[in-house]
């Protein structure tokens, strides 16, 4: 597993090396220090299955610049980790493709938490954002995270959508984000929001899980 990480504080750099030890014996962890050294790293080399980085870094807007990276790598997530936290911003990179967003306030195990979420092929957004006034499509997303913890499966089931069951049949047919979103005419950007819904409401921690739980409901066939 390579991830590249980019932070233009070294510290910071060294201390997001640590926290993300624990995620894989094979872990090859790749480090940049500004929107510049990220583009060098990437011209060379785009064999990489997470993108970590800082918002607000020398070498480029930033706008500009996530827009750019995700134009590089369409099939890697991205994480924006960053003392910046403002609603539209989070909202604005969400819509350029981005797979989550977490304060640098964050502890270690909310780090790995969602860097393991963005893995599965869902979006982590900070539960604080939820309690904000949102656009209407993070609204089935923020009614599924906000299900409380220890509730039957079988009750979850009815918080799905008709659009999430779509997602659902999709991701059977081992759909990726990007075909999911032109299939169903919809944004990359929320079906992740769908995606991180149903992980939530199946009470599973991956997208094979998903299709395993959904066939045993009866909410998708096998041959889906």
């Amino acid at each position: 597993m390579r991830i590249l990480i980019a932070d233009d504080h070294e510290l910071f750099l060294k201390g997001l090396e640590f926290i993300l030890s624990d995620i894989s014996k094979d872990l090859e962890l790749v480090p940049a220090k500004s929107y510049t050294d990220i583009f060098r790293i990437l011209e060379r080399d785009r064999n990489f299955n997470l993108v970590l980085t800082d918002l607000a870094m020398p070498g480029a807007n930033w706008e500009e610049a996530i827009t750019r990276i995700h134009e590089m790598l369409p099939e890697t997530p991205i994480i924006i980790l960053s003392a910046v936290f403002d609603k539209e911003i989070v909202e604005k990179t969400i819509e350029i493709g981005v797979s989550g967003y977490i304060p640098k306030t964050s502890s270690n195990a909310v780090i790995l938490s969602a860097v393991n979420l963005v893995m599965s092929g869902g979006v982590y957004i900070p539960p604080e954002l939820l309690n904000r006034r949102l656009p209407d499509e993070f609204n089935d997303f923020r009614r599924a995270v906000e299900l409380p913890e220890g509730k039957a499966v079988e009750e979850n089931i009815k918080s799905l959508t008709p659009r999430q069951i779509d997602v659902l049949r999709c991701i059977s047919q081992g759909m990726s984000n990007k075909q999911i979103a032109y299939a169903l005419g919809l944004t990359e950007g929320t079906v992740k929001l769908h995606v991180t819904a149903i992980l939530k409401i199946l009470n599973v921690y991956n997208r094979t899980g998903a299709v395993v739980e959904a066939a045993r409901l009866g909410l998708i066939k096998k041959n889906d």
